[in-house]
């Protein structure tokens, strides 16, 4: 079995997201303040590929939180981003590249919502297998559920939202069974970062807990109509009612971390591994801990034979906030001291 460990690549400000440029070799990694790096095997590209900071709020857990290339960028040059705004609401925009940078003055927003709290605002966006985007926002922040979002079907906070963004320049709603229609699963509470497996058809999503458990659900992606549990429940257990809650019809999580376990305070997700280099780690789906730092995995096809941990091999990290992969299925790691580390093999 060949030992893991951690080769820091770049050094950028607080790296929220990072994944290859369609058709080719180099990474975009984006920071939190509003910037998008660019590596390559030669590491940091002196000039970013966009720069959105003097229009992003990056104050706490508000910021740049989410990039997503569009399925057509070789052709279009279409970005979508999701970001705050100086005023605290949720923005989803779409900008295009000319001559190899994004030009910042083609912004058009597509989407936006009020955040009522300046936490639990979510992060990721991510085109899925059959071409729609997926966004997850929190419950709109505070604490327990304050404002009622969880299990409210009409509101976008709290929820995994899905959108066709096939015509340029806007976003039309697709969810499908609630009474918010770009909504397409509720029950959640901050959904900092999820993934969409193409080969198993799974979508993973690392749900931020409150006071005693982290967690991560698992469903097919494209199964709409999901019931992720927040308030009712955190992890498996109940949460409001405390005792006796009524689970049936709920979709718990595969996997949930206490508080008690080595640090854990705020699940990171998460990748699943198609890459080449590390063969032992193919098909698990690697995750971390803002406050645990370590290094974690558990295979996707059967997510209930027991949780694998990789950090005497690798250490802990710091706080990580992201994973991401490049063109090849490699995986990195992001804390928010700013390494982007890439796990490799050592022989």
């Amino acid at each position: 079995m060949i030992g893991l460990g951690y080769l820091e690549v770049a050094d950028v400000a607080y790296p929220i997201h990072a994944e290859p440029i369609p058709g080719t070799d180099v990474m975009a990694v984006a920071s939190k303040e509003g910037t998008v790096w660019l590596i390559d095997g030669n590491g940091l590209h002196p000039e970013p590929l966009m720069e959105i900071t003097d229009r992003v709020l990056n104050r706490g857990e508000q910021g740049l939180l989410g990039l997503a290339f569009a399925p057509d960028y070789q052709i279009s040059g279409r970005l979508l981003v999701h970001y705050t705004a100086h005023n605290g609401d949720t923005v989803i925009a779409e900008y295009r590249e000319q001559n190899g940078r994004i030009d910042t003055d083609t912004e058009a927003v597509l989407w936006r919502t009020s955040q009522p709290a300046p936490n639990h605002n979510g992060g990721s966006i991510l085109f899925g297998p059959d071409g729609y985007l997926y966004v997850g926002l929190g419950d709109g922040g505070g604490a327990a559920d304050r404002f009622g979002h969880g299990q409210n079907e009409a509101t976008p906070l709290g929820a995994l939202l899905r959108f066709d963004t096939s015509e340029p320049g806007r976003l039309t709603p697709a969810g499908r069974g609630f009474a918010a229609p770009e909504v397409w699963s509720i029950g959640l509470r901050n959904p900092w970062r999820f993934t969409i497996d193409e080969i198993s058809g799974q979508i993973l999503i690392a749900d931020v807990g409150q006071n005693l458990f982290e967690e991560v659900s698992m469903a097919p992606y494209d199964q709409y109509g999901l019931n992720y549990g927040w308030p009712i429940t955190e992890g498996a257990h109940c949460f409001d009612p405390p005792t006796g809650c009524e689970a049936e019809g709920l979709t718990l999580p595969v996997l949930e971390v206490s508080h008690d376990d080595a640090g854990t305070c705020s699940i990171t997700g998460g990748v699943v591994y198609r890459g080449e280099q590390l063969p032992e780690l193919h098909g698990h789906y690697l995750f971390s801990d803002y406050c645990g730092g370590y290094l974690r995995s558990f295979p996707v096809d059967d997510p209930f034979s027991g949780v694998a941990d990789w950090t005497d091999q690798v250490g802990t990290a710091g706080q990580v906030v992201a994973f991401g992969t490049d063109s090849r299925g490699e995986v990195y790691v992001m804390n928010a001291a700013g390494s982007v580390l890439k796990l490799v093999g050592e022989r």
